[in-house]
């Protein structure tokens, strides 16, 4: 998981997460799920939703991660599609999705997205975020989510 810091015990991080995740997904701030594989159970990612948006313009950022030897399978692309169908049934809203530009796999899965789901480049919205605890910049895409929306 690219928030990890490897200078740190790495169980205290996932506790912490943990906690966050429990805490703030009981008052609906954020949405968080597994990618599991069917047959044997192995934790192939995770994909979530919350509210640290840097745009000014999106309600949700959507963040992801893909274990690094399950990458390249479409696992990433079809959890997106998913979880932004699910959050754009209630209602209409934008979602920022950041990616690191130097990230090739990372860029072409959301470049993906931002053009199927009809998004647009959100430069107000570029900010650095801390991968592996060194600030990283990443770029802001936005997409429009909710009832009717959905990818071409």
């Amino acid at each position: 998981m690219p928030w990890i810091n490897p200078d740190l015990p790495f169980d205290a991080q996932i506790e912490d997460f943990l906690t966050e995740t429990e805490r703030m997904g009981r008052s609906g701030l954020l949405h968080h799920w597994v990618m599991v594989r069917p047959w044997d159970g192995a934790l192939l990612g995770l994909i979530g939703f919350d509210r640290v948006t840097r745009s000014g313009k999106a309600v949700w950022n959507l963040g992801y991660w893909v274990r690094s030897s399950e990458q390249q399978h479409g696992f990433a692309r079809r959890a997106i599609d998913a979880s932004l169908c699910w959050l754009g049934e209630a209602e209409k809203s934008s979602v920022e999705l950041k990616v690191d530009p130097h990230n090739p796999a990372g860029r072409s899965t959301v470049m993906r997205t931002v053009r199927e789901w009809r998004g647009e480049r959100c430069l107000d919205g570029d900010s650095a975020i801390t991968v592996a605890g060194v600030r990283t910049p990443h770029e802001c895409h936005l997409v429009t989510i909710g009832p009717g929306l959905g990818p071409e």
